[in-house]
């Protein structure tokens, strides 16, 4: 609709990536995916500004857990960082939501790093899942992922492909709200944590939905 030209690369987003950079720079484009530009996780702060705003500033304004689908990881870096920033201006306190990430069984390289006490997730190669937006192989900011995961005392997980799905339908049911895959996989994971013992059944738990189902085609 904008004009734009369109290459389809054989290959994950993390190669795209790398076909737009050999490129870029003689081509004068400037890179705006994601955590190789400056703005993107101030955008992404947002999301950490309105659960401190919605739970009405002070010390106890934030969860106790946060879930996120996590591809490229930028939405909990951005909290990260607007938590950070919030206590240092004296709006809300040094409490923190333990942050929890959800990948797909698929394509898990920060839940396989986070199990293995590493500070950088290496490539998962062939990943394969349902869910487009976290089916990222490699991640640039992995380390900062994972350093929020571990300074809040939370935890990464991987849904399988019909674990997800159960989950969007599950959702659509409860709530009404067709989510996207890589949102059901918060659902399930809560049910997995809540199952295995990690969640006790009175925190105060955000999911977050990232994309509506009705993007995909055909539709679940």
């Amino acid at each position: 609709m904008y004009g734009a030209d369109l290459t389809l690369i054989d290959g994950l987003i993390d190669q795209a990536g790398a076909w737009l950079r050999e490129r870029g720079g003689p081509a004068g484009w400037f890179d705006v995916s994601t955590l190789r530009e400056p703005y993107r996780q101030e955008g992404k702060k947002t999301l950490g500004l309105e659960l401190a705003e919605h739970g009405g500033w002070g010390d106890d304004c934030l969860p106790d857990v946060i879930i996120y689908p996590t591809g490229g990881g930028t939405g909990i870096v951005g909290m990260w960082k607007a938590f950070a920033e919030l206590q240092e201006l004296g709006w809300i306190g040094a409490k923190r939501p333990k942050m929890v990430v959800v990948q797909a069984t698929g394509c898990a390289p920060i839940v396989r790093a986070f199990e293995q006490g590493a500070d950088h997730a290496t490539r998962w190669e062939n990943a394969d899942t349902i869910a487009a937006g976290i089916r990222v192989p490699a991640a640039i900011g992995d380390y900062l992922i994972l350093q929020a995961v571990r300074e809040s005392a939370g935890t990464a997980v991987a849904m399988s492909d019909p674990q997800i799905q159960e989950a969007q339908r599950e959702l659509a049911r409860l709530t009404g709200v067709y989510t996207a895959p890589e949102s059901g996989a918060t659902w399930a994971a809560a049910r997995e944590l809540r199952r295995s013992g990690w969640l006790h059944g009175d925190e105060r738990v955000v999911l977050f939905s990232t994309g509506t189902g009705l993007k995909y085609d055909p539709p679940l």
